[in-house]
């Protein structure tokens, strides 16, 4: 007599997996503001409203946007004459609202005001005869808005300790440094050190200027990623702060891809994966964190698991001009 056949599990048998999702993660205070600032102006002027760049560091959310009625640009001679015109999160150069003046569009300013403060240290700093030391990324739009604050040859850029080494000024220089908002809190805090090592009378902000949703953001993944055999961060490639949580993990010892939708997770990176990290950049809407969740759940058993860092409160004002 034939043995049996062996028993299969059943086609809906799926292995565990233990998700850990990042809290805070997400929308920050000043991405909310400025999603709300071109909606309302849509509302309030009719579409179409010119948006100056992309308004936040996301593809779902500029299609969003753009499917409502927003028409995206890169400089303001795309703008038609009488349109109205918002300038995005990141901050522009004072050129811009200033070339906008002269032609007398209607403007909104979505920078965020996180940004907006940063704009002002460095106009005090020049006042005062200081020349800035900015501690950011080459050719990030908030690096090139606050560039613009100031005098051109009035600051420098460093992006790493080995750009601090290479500095040279006239001995007795007053000197300033001041800081993107999106940065990694481990690497400036280095960058902070060798400045005031090589320099002992630089004067900084009295204030961290990485933003609070950036710090917490990095301080969530810390919290996760040695639990978890791999971190999905969620958020577009040029997002500072989403590359930045992917470093995060990768520092805490654990594998970490950044994806912008569900659709971009290939199974096979489940392989020997028991517990998974998840969270999402300053630009990325939690309907995407669903997404991923749901994505992972066509393959495994997942149990979530919430761990919390923080709890944000923050809200901005809109202009004047959007609720008057």
């Amino acid at each position: 007599m034939n043995a049996p056949f062996p028993e299969t599990p059943e086609a809906d048998e799926k292995a565990p997996l233990t998700v850990l999702i990042a809290a805070p993660r997400g929308f920050c205070a000043g991405v909310d503001r400025a999603i709300e600032i071109v909606e309302r102006a849509i509302e309030r002027y009719g579409a179409p409203v010119y948006v100056r760049h992309e308004i936040v560091h996301n593809r779902y959310v500029v299609d969003g946007l753009r499917a409502k009625g927003a028409i995206f640009v890169e400089e303001l001679d795309e703008v038609p004459e009488g349109a109205p015109v918002v300038f995005s999160a990141h901050g522009v150069p004072k050129s811009v609202p200033a070339e906008a003046e002269r032609r007398e569009m209607l403007y909104v300013d979505a920078t965020c005001p996180l940004v907006s403060k940063v704009h002002r240290q460095a106009e005090r700093q020049i006042e005062a005869g200081r020349h800035i030391i900015f501690i950011g990324h080459e050719g990030h739009p908030e690096v090139i808005g606050t560039f613009g604050q100031v005098p051109e040859g009035e600051m420098t850029l460093v992006e790493t300790v080995e750009d601090v080494d290479k500095l040279v000024f006239t001995p007795g220089m007053p000197l300033a440094f001041l800081t993107q908002t999106t940065l990694s809190v481990d690497d400036t805090a280095e960058i902070v050190q060798a400045l005031k090592l090589r320099f002992p009378e630089i004067v900084g902000p009295k204030a961290e200027d990485i933003c609070y949703a950036t710090s917490n953001r990095q301080a969530a993944v810390k919290q996760i990623a040695p639990h978890a055999d791999l971190v999905l961060v969620i958020g577009a490639p040029n997002s500072s702060n989403s590359l930045r949580l992917v470093e995060v993990a990768e520092r805490c010892g654990t594998p970490a891809r950044l994806i912008q939708r569900a659709d971009e997770i290939e199974q096979s990176w489940l392989e020997g994966v028991g517990a998974i990290g998840i969270t999402a950049g300053a630009s990325a809407p939690e309907k995407l964190v669903r997404e991923v969740v749901d994505r992972l759940g066509e393959w495994r058993n997942v149990e979530e698991r919430t761990l919390v860092a923080a709890e944000e409160k923050m809200t901005f004002k809109l202009p004047r001009q959007l609720t008057e």
